[in-house]
């Protein structure tokens, strides 16, 4: 089964420490059922100096896994939990299931 949250989508985390940031997912990674929150699970790292890069200290965002964040409504902004429908044409589109508003265009 896909996953009901892609790339681009503004989502709100509903558990762990993070509980109630909101941002918008910058990777999905289906196999391991994780994505990536812009702000959200940022972890720093200690880099040693190369000839490519510097040292230092950098920040990037850990993925988190699916289960612990809810897609957020376009439309009125509150978390929602997500359905599909077939449009007219056969298009198979998604759903939030709060308001029954289109999330896909």
């Amino acid at each position: 089964m896909g996953l009901k949250i892609k790339r681009g989508d503004t989502v709100v985390v509903i558990s762990g420490k993070e509980k109630g940031k909101r941002g918008e997912v910058k990777e999905v990674q289906p196999k391991k059922n994780r994505l990536v929150v812009e702000g959200v699970n940022e972890r720093t790292r200690h880099a040693r100096p190369s000839q490519n890069n510097q040292q230092g200290l950098f920040t990037f965002d850990a993925p988190i896994d699916i289960s612990n964040v809810m897609l957020v409504d376009p439309g009125s902004g509150e978390p929602t939990k997500v359905g599909y429908r077939f449009t007219d044409s056969g298009e198979k589109i998604r759903v939030a299931r709060k308001t029954g508003r289109d999330i896909d265009g």
